[in-house]
């Protein structure tokens, strides 16, 4: 017999006991769209979680700190963040890239506004893998013969008023600067300057000679997000730390910078040491070894995919009672086949006795009780598909216009993966219930079966 023959066959007997099939079909549907739906949250969940992780920055960038002294040891003794650690690390397998951050501050004068900045010095790689999208200007450049200072978007809100202290955050409008072309003066020694305005010990001491202003150019400014939203970049002003060095060593020369670690007698060291390193990774997979293996060396380390991992785990766990839940209503409705498939031969054995006397193979029997169940569970499958479909369009549409908690709305996710497999597995079910009522079809005498009529 023929697969088309077998094919028409099966699909006739469902036919004709349409109310039956159409019931057994339904816990198939409720069985795939219950399993679809409870693994799409659980992925949905995840990828969220990864979207909201790679919004604070890479998820194969780690970032080492000093591991400070809290038992009392010498300053000198401390591990400190510098070159030759930095030639240690790009030994580390995995590791693509290291590069070093020097954060400092600096007093930004216009008129009568000030600002404290937070200046990050980076080499011009770390400052353009920070997706930091140019509003004006353009980014610090390894080509730029003196410092030139990228402005996160929201460094112009914190100006104020010096003398009445009015600025964004007490009148809700914007100083009057154009941070592009306006001449910005920085005082990089801040103790200095606050001695100068606000002298101590009182007396007849005369205040504190103010410190030197210099005029840095602008290379560029951020672009504000268009959503009104938060960049992790917006509250800093950036510089290619290859400038930054050499400035703060001719403005602080035979002093100690700010920030910097000085020897027993108060001295500078000749070095400069770094306040973190940001280490690349080729793979996400690969940061948590290496992550030890610095760890191991003493530093303090810090990573997303740290973070992540411990929180996938939990994911994990969730996804997989969801998927669990979803499981029993398939098995269910596996019963259901084997239960429409026994009914269907004790009403059809006369029908299977006649074809056996009539010589027909045992096999082809046994593949038309399989393609019927088979033809239930894939039935099944689609309609449980475009059902689970839906009910993930209606979850995300009540999210997204419930409240924005996550990076992406979309906390139900159907892979096309999830849907191939689930249409194969509702088939697999289908057939694998209809597998011993169609042993019990081979296994059927013809003769009895005839004497049954």
């Amino acid at each position: 017999m023929k697969f088309l023959d077998l094919l028409r066959m099966s699909s006739s007997s469902l036919w004709k006991r349409k109310v039956r099939t159409i019931l057994t079909v339904l816990g198939v549907v409720i069985g795939v769209a219950s399993i679809v739906v409870m693994i799409s949250l659980g992925l949905g969940l995840s990828r969220s979680l990864l979207e909201q992780y790679e919004s604070y920055g890479s998820l194969t960038q780690i970032t080492v700190y000093e591991s400070y002294n809290y038992d009392g040891g010498s300053s000198e003794e401390q591990k400190r963040l510098d070159d030759e650690l930095i030639q240690t690390i790009k030994g580390i397998e995995y590791v693509t890239e290291v590069y070093p951050i020097l954060q400092t501050q600096a007093i930004a004068k216009y008129g009568a506004y000030t600002n404290y900045l937070q200046i990050l010095g980076m080499p011009v790689g770390a400052i353009e893998d920070r997706d930091i999208i140019v509003g004006e200007g353009s980014l610090p450049s390894e080509t730029d013969e003196q410092l030139k200072l990228f402005y996160g978007y929201q460094v112009l809100q914190d100006f104020s008023n010096e003398k009445t202290g009015a600025g964004y955050w007490t009148t809700g409008e914007l100083p009057d600067i154009d941070l592009m072309n306006d001449p910005i003066f920085l005082i990089f020694d801040t103790n200095a300057y606050w001695q100068s305005q606000y002298p101590s010990g009182g007396g007849e001491e005369a205040p504190a000679k103010p410190p030197k202003k210099y005029l840095i150019e602008t290379c560029g400014i951020e672009a504000a997000p268009a959503d009104d939203g938060w960049t992790r970049n917006g509250w800093y002003t950036f510089c290619d730390i290859e400038k930054l060095i050499p400035e703060l060593k001719k403005v602080f020369k035979n002093k100690v910078i700010p920030g910097q670690p000085s020897t027993k007698a108060g001295k500078p060291y000749k070095e400069i040491f770094y306040s973190q390193l940001i280490i690349n990774v080729d793979k996400m997979d690969h940061v948590t070894g290496v992550q030890t293996q610095i760890t191991e060396l003493g530093y303090e380390t810090d990573s997303n995919a740290q973070w992540i991992e411990s929180e996938q785990k939990t994911l994990g766990y969730v996804q997989a009672v969801l998927g669990g839940i979803g499981a029993v209503s398939l098995f269910v409705a596996a019963i259901g086949i084997t239960n429409t498939m026994m009914m269907s031969i004790y009403e059809r054995t006369t029908e299977i006795g006649v074809m056996k006397v009539l010589g027909c193979d045992l096999r082809n029997i046994r593949s038309l009780f399989l393609l019927e169940a088979g033809f239930i569970g894939f039935i099944g499958g689609v309609i449980g598909l475009v059902l689970s479909y839906s009910i993930s369009f209606i979850i995300n549409k009540f999210a997204a216009s419930a409240q924005e908690f996550m990076a992406s709305s979309s906390i139900s996710f159907i892979p096309l993966w999830l849907a191939a497999l689930s249409l194969v597995f509702a088939v697999f079910v289908g057939m694998a219930a209809g597998f011993f009522p169609a042993l019990r079809a081979m296994r059927l005498s013809p003769l009895a079966a005839i004497r049954t009529e």
